[in-house]
């Protein structure tokens, strides 16, 4: 692998390690030329579906759009970082799981809402009714129901 500091290829791992919940491998490298260090990643390369929106668009899976969403839910929740990674992580080997070529963003909503219902209730029912875009009360309340297990 080339050095990204002097453009080198000859490089050498000094550590290996799994991370991404066994997804990739963290690589420490050191340059034999101008001595620096850097890490690489190695990851399985897997053709994520394709996104079907509800106007019936289609678009490239984003697992920044996934984190960004559970993250808006869960603000002020008490919820470690690793915890929501697990949870991203999770969602994206369901859809990876689906074997799809297309999956619809109602199913990837629902992937995500059942993390949040085991992460926190509070998140999971912010989420929910956003994406659900209650009506009423009542479609509210039964949110809140599944959220405590009721």
């Amino acid at each position: 692998m080339h050095c990204p500091f002097c453009s080198n290829d000859d490089t050498r791992v000094i550590d290996s390690r799994v991370v991404e919940e066994g997804t990739a491998v963290r690589r420490r490298r050191h340059c034999e030329s101008c001595g620096k260090r850097f890490s690489s990643y190695e990851r399985a390369e897997l053709r994520l579906p394709l996104v079907i929106k509800k106007d019936g668009t289609r678009v490239a899976f984003n697992i920044e759009k996934i984190r960004n969403g559970m993250q808006k839910s869960l603000e002020k929740r008490p919820v470690s970082a690793d915890d929501l990674e697990k949870s991203v992580y999770s969602v994206l080997r369901s859809v990876q799981e689906s074997g799809e070529n297309e999956i619809s963003a109602e199913n990837i909503g629902d992937f995500v809402m059942e993390q949040l219902r085991k992460l926190d209730g509070v998140a999971y029912v912010r989420f929910s009714s956003v994406y659900r875009e209650f009506k009423d009360v009542d479609e509210f309340l039964t949110a809140v129901r599944a959220a405590i297990g009721s």
